[in-house]
């Protein structure tokens, strides 16, 4: 398993991994890979599949143009990207990679095959240069989940011998027999395996530095209020029911807190998450975008609820842990709403959050992989339907539900001893079987389910 926990969670941008971090990503990559700008005379992108289908509800387009641009998705600043966008139609031209000038609009040099896809997966792109001398240079990537992307044909480099896992692992089962082996946690094998790229010091670094942004955004969306952009009009929500909470929390009239009460919250926090990626705001894909508002808001509902002895200690073991789950879903089925639906972003969140909130408690390694697998298997065959290939409806509640549903699947493991029926690794397949079996028209195009059979142009009035 050649994957790191900073794999599984990377700062980004809003709305989308597969869609916009990905994206943003492949066009950069495309020019830095080329080399010498100096005989470039013009670019052109083309988008295919479900890139096309949804890609301009999921900021597609904005994301193919700021990595040209050469922005990443960690450093680009939200708040200037309209800026930066509207400055290149103004001018008709774009700087490649900040430094060379070529002839651009959106309009001219962004073309959609909404009915084509490409052969190794749904989200595909085509990027090409025109030179001086007539000919053209072209490549293809594919935006694979999570922010992940793979060019044509590439085949993964296998780990440099020094560089090879102590815990090598690419099912369950394997990790859990590494365990009785070692007598190590699972989160102990991941800071092992960690720890042949980096330094304890740098992967707690880094650990930290996620969770910090990731409270911040939730900070963030539990304070700013308005509308989301897209057409739909769509008002956020988590920052008036937050203040609505701590008005009734103050009030005389409600002395204690109601059994509810702490559910709601973690709800909260994760659509505040999710508003904030809906509005192309800063994010942690975890291990999506989609999905972004489920791990920080198990983790905060650890961090403040579960009063634990070591908070950090229990927050990084949490992330160790979740970052396994998420390797074993990519590896053995897949992260990409456009591949096998939501059940693979929301029900991998949720599987993910589960399992480091059970570690996070002191569970065994057999208490964690019963969280994690009762975690997705009760999303198995959920569809993506984004109304108006926006990642709002249904994307910000079931990032609420997918939460809660995390902290059930957590308890329901911590009160049994661990053995259970249907395993993790045989839930991920199933996961992938019924991502395949599944119709292209729920998975991230819009084509299906809720976008087709809500009248979008009503939202406004409701």
């Amino acid at each position: 398993m050649d994957m790191s926990v900073f794999d599984l969670f990377k700062i980004g941008i809003g709305p989308s991994s597969s869609h916009t971090v990905g994206p943003m990503v492949a066009a950069r990559r495309f020019l830095v890979e080329y080399g010498s700008l100096d005989d470039v005379i013009g670019v052109e992108a083309a988008l295919y599949g479900s890139l096309a289908l949804t890609g301009v509800g999921h900021a597609t387009d904005k994301a193919v143009i700021l990595g040209l641009m050469g922005e990443t998705p960690q450093d680009v600043a939200p708040d200037a990207v309209d800026a930066k966008l509207a400055a290149i139609e103004s001018a008709g031209s774009i700087h490649l990679l900040g430094i060379h000038p070529v002839p651009f609009t959106a309009a001219t040099c962004l073309l959609w095959h909404k009915s084509e896809s490409l052969p190794e997966h749904p989200n595909g792109m085509r990027f090409t240069l025109k030179l001086a001398d007539g000919t053209r240079v072209d490549k293809v990537y594919y935006s694979i989940g999570g922010g992940f992307i793979r060019e044509a044909g590439e085949v993964p480099v296998p780990a440099a011998p020094g560089a090879q896992p102590v815990f090598p692992f690419d099912t369950m089962e394997q990790l859990l027999a590494h365990g009785v082996a070692s007598g190590l946690s699972i989160p102990e094998m991941l800071r092992a395996n960690e720890g042949v790229r980096r330094s304890e010091t740098e992967l707690n670094e880094g650990l930290d530095r996620i969770w910090h942004v990731m409270r911040d955004c939730i900070a963030h969306g539990l304070e700013t209020t308005g509308k989301l952009p897209g057409g739909l009009d769509v008002k956020r929500r988590a920052a008036k029911l937050w203040r609505q909470a701590q008005d009734a929390k103050a009030s005389d009239n409600r002395a204690n807190d109601l059994p509810h009460d702490a559910v709601h919250l973690v709800s909260l926090y994760a659509m505040a998450v999710n508003e904030e990626n809906a509005a192309g705001g800063r994010v942690v894909t975890a291990p999506t975008n989609g999905a972004a508002g489920i791990i920080p808001a198990v983790l905060r509902y650890y961090a403040e609820d579960c009063r634990p002895s070591d908070p950090v200690g229990g927050v990084r073991r949490f992330m160790l842990t979740a970052a396994a789950i998420g390797m074993l879903c990519k590896r053995n089925a897949s992260i990409s709403g456009a591949e096998v639906g939501c059940q693979g972003e929301v029900g991998v969140a949720c599987a993910m959050a589960a399992a480091g909130l059970v570690a996070a408690l002191g569970g065994t390694n057999e208490q964690i992989e019963n969280a994690a697998e009762i975690g997705i298997e009760h999303h198995l065959g959920m569809t993506c339907d984004p109304i108006g290939g926006l990642v709002q409806i249904p994307c910000i509640e079931r990032n609420g539900m997918g939460a809660v549903k995390a902290i059930t699947a957590a308890s329901l493991a911590l009160n049994g001893d661990g053995t259970h029926f249907v395993s993790l690794d045989e839930v991920i397949e199933t996961m992938r079987q019924t991502g395949a079996d599944m119709q292209d028209k729920y998975k991230e195009t819009s084509l299906g389910g809720l976008a087709v059979h809500v009248i979008t142009v009503n939202h406004a009035a409701c």
